[in-house]
């Protein structure tokens, strides 16, 4: 009798663990005897040894296989798997079921060799594959749990749990009751299941380095930066002959690991998901688990220290700190910002929130209401601000705000590209009833298109507008009521004509 011709078969292993060193011959053994009874031979072997089956891209094996598969130049018909779990085990099934269509339409289909349920599309077949999936999906959430509380346990105990130990610490491997063995270097592991790790204090030159670290914070009120740099000086070097930078020195400042305190759990990153930093309440903390670097009142002096420090505090901190102080002087001004000793600089205010009139507007300070007449000047500038955002807002797709920040003024673009300057003139008695507006001209404004608005006697509310093609003055001058200088522009009476006659006024400049 003739041999049978046998079908050429690619075989996929995979184990997560590199402890399974038995695995991946236990499948390709199973998966020969299934095809030797089935008529196929295999050809190619595909294997992710020490992988999880949790995401793709850590998977080479699985990407070259679906990538030969696609191109065409494969030389097998069939797929042959131990079981749906060496598949992979995403948490999201269609993604399982999406890598084994792909084959499918290929024309290579996937056998699963252990499993009870031939894959032939049939609904028993499906339904079993389906539940299997999830089945396999859900044993890594589980397992991840169960690994998760068994991690916890030893924490608690002052083990440490895998991880590098950190600039000033070393690991040691003790024995199950706590007999030192030896200390690990770096890249080594324990190798008997029931021994453990905890840390220790390193080189004597890096736990006076650490100590000198917290003295320059605690003792000469450096900064972090300023720690850093003066380490870096006196050459000093960090972890793997690096240089000290912030986040290094920050971390050394905010450990608790160097007061003896094992921390288990400050970030988390379940079933391949993205790390997250999780709050100090879900930390496992364990006071007393190995001997100290700082002592613990020098590290909680510390704390307060980084704590009350400007670049550690929130958003919403340092808003509170100006309210604090606005509630208390009724008005807010550079200047009483400056001399406040509760309240950052200024500049923290304009580097944090872009300037201060942003910081002012997320306060609810800034409107003219607020401004007595001892800040007539400000009172007058929110007036200004109020009225280019009524303007902006009346004329949403015509007329936008160019705020550049800094000691430049608001301007008013229209939609051709054409700018306007904004003047407010306030009014001021020179002698008994006589009442003039003093109109101060900006040097780098006066080409521009310009909207001269009057104050009211009380300097509340605005009197009248006027739209001039430029202002041709450099230095202050005053107008009387009826002035003959405002006949040389257009008297605005409705606002909701202003691009009309801020176009017209341009073209009456002759540009």
């Amino acid at each position: 009798m003739a041999d049978r011709l046998l079908i050429p078969a690619a075989q996929y292993l995979r184990v997560s663990t590199e402890h399974q060193q038995y695995s991946l011959e236990n499948q390709s053994a199973a998966i020969l005897s299934y095809a030797e009874s089935h008529g196929f031979q295999v050809v190619r072997t595909y294997s992710d040894a020490a992988k999880r089956g949790l995401v793709l891209k850590h998977r080479k094996g699985l990407q070259q296989l679906l990538q030969d598969v696609v191109s065409g130049t494969s030389d097998y018909k069939v797929i042959l798997v131990y079981d749906v779990s060496r598949w992979g085990r995403f948490q999201d099934t269609d993604e399982s079921a999406h890598y084994e269509f792909i084959c499918k339409s290929a024309g290579i289909p996937v056998h699963y060799c252990a499993e009870t349920f031939a894959n032939d599309g049939t609904l028993p077949s499906l339904i079993m594959k389906t539940l299997k999936r999830t089945m396999a999906a859900e044993f890594s959430r589980e397992l991840g749990v169960k690994v998760l509380a068994g991690q916890k346990l030893l924490a608690g105990l002052g083990f440490k749990q895998g991880g590098v130990p950190g600039y000033g610490l070393r690991r040691l491997l003790i024995s199950a009751d706590r007999l030192p063995k030896q200390p690990l270097q770096s890249g080594e592991r324990k190798s008997i299941a029931t021994d453990r790790v905890i840390l220790i204090p390193g080189p004597a030159h890096e736990v006076r380095c650490v100590r000198n670290i917290y003295r320059m914070l605690v003792a000469d009120k450096m900064s972090v930066y300023a720690i850093a740099r003066e380490l870096n000086e006196t050459g000093i070097e960090y972890i793997g002959d690096s240089r000290w930078d912030y986040a290094a020195v920050f971390a050394v400042l905010t450990h608790p690991k160097y007061t003896g305190c094992h921390v288990f759990g400050r970030t988390s990153r379940r079933l391949c998901t993205p790390v997250v930093r999780l709050p100090q309440s879900a930390w496992v903390l364990t006071p007393g688990a190995f001997e100290p670097i700082i002592d613990h009142a020098i590290y909680s002096e510390a704390q307060r220290i980084l704590q009350g420090r400007t670049i550690n505090k929130s958003d919403e901190a340092l808003l509170d700190r100006l309210r604090g102080l606005l509630a208390k002087k009724k008005r807010l001004s550079v200047r009483l910002i400056r001399d406040s000793e509760d309240v950052p600089s200024p500049s923290t205010y304009r580097h944090r929130f872009g300037s201060l009139r942003r910081t002012y507007e997320l306060i609810g300070y800034g409107r003219p209401a607020q401004f007595g007449p001892i800040d007539l000047r400000r009172r007058t500038q929110a007036l200004r601000e109020q009225l280019i955002s009524q303007i902006a807002a009346m004329f949403p797709n015509d007329v936008s705000v160019i705020r550049r920040g800094g000691k430049w003024r608001s301007q008013l673009q229209l939609s051709n590209g054409l700018m306007v300057s904004v003047l407010v003139a306030r009014s001021a008695r020179v002698w008994k009833k006589t009442v003039r507006w003093r109109v101060d001209p900006v040097h780098h404004e006066r080409g521009h298109v310009t909207l001269l608005a009057r104050l009211d006697e009380s300097n509340n509310s605005f009197l009248d507008f006027h739209v001039f093609p430029s202002l041709n003055r450099v230095k202050r001058f005053d107008l009387r009521l009826m002035d003959d200088w405002l006949n040389g522009g257009q008297r605005l009476t409705d606002l909701r004509a202003f691009c009309e006659l801020a176009i017209c006024a341009r073209g009456i400049s002759g540009v």
